[in-house]
């Protein structure tokens, strides 16, 4: 499968999972926010519904002949922790991440998601062009 039809299509399932979340029962579908309320202890079948829906995917994929994805690891196991961590205090401070703020924010035309994805996706941005051409 072409790279671009499958990138079209992860993206339109994840667009129209989105809205029926909020169309069926009122809710962002911001997975840290799902994630965290978890693992304080909420009990809402359809917060481990969408979780366990997300972890799936990867096993139900080769059933529908969908293309493994086979990530490329190119540092420690370390740099993948702290980094873990990071992107963890950076989803409180910014009270979500990409699918909350960068999905559901900007479908919603708000000012507040907005600063806050051309603020990660920079910060994204200077990351790579920082690991690529000044660190290596």
């Amino acid at each position: 499968m072409d790279q671009l039809i499958a990138s079209a299509c992860g993206g339109a399932l994840i667009g129209g999972a989105a809205a029926g979340l909020l169309l069926l029962d009122g809710r962002i579908a911001g997975v840290s926010g799902i994630l965290g309320t978890i693992l304080a202890g909420a009990r809402d079948p359809w917060r481990w519904a969408f979780v366990l829906g997300l972890i799936a995917a990867a096993f139900v994929a080769p059933l529908a002949r969908l293309p493994a994805l086979h990530p490329v690891f190119e540092g420690t196991g370390w740099i993948y922790g702290v980094g873990g961590l990071l992107v963890g205090l950076g989803t409180r401070i910014g009270s979500g991440c990409t699918s909350g703020h960068g999905v559901c924010g900007l479908s919603n035309l708000s000012l507040r998601s907005l600063t806050a994805t051309v603020l990660f996706m920079s910060a994204a941005a200077l990351t790579v062009f920082l690991v690529r051409h000044v660190v290596d």
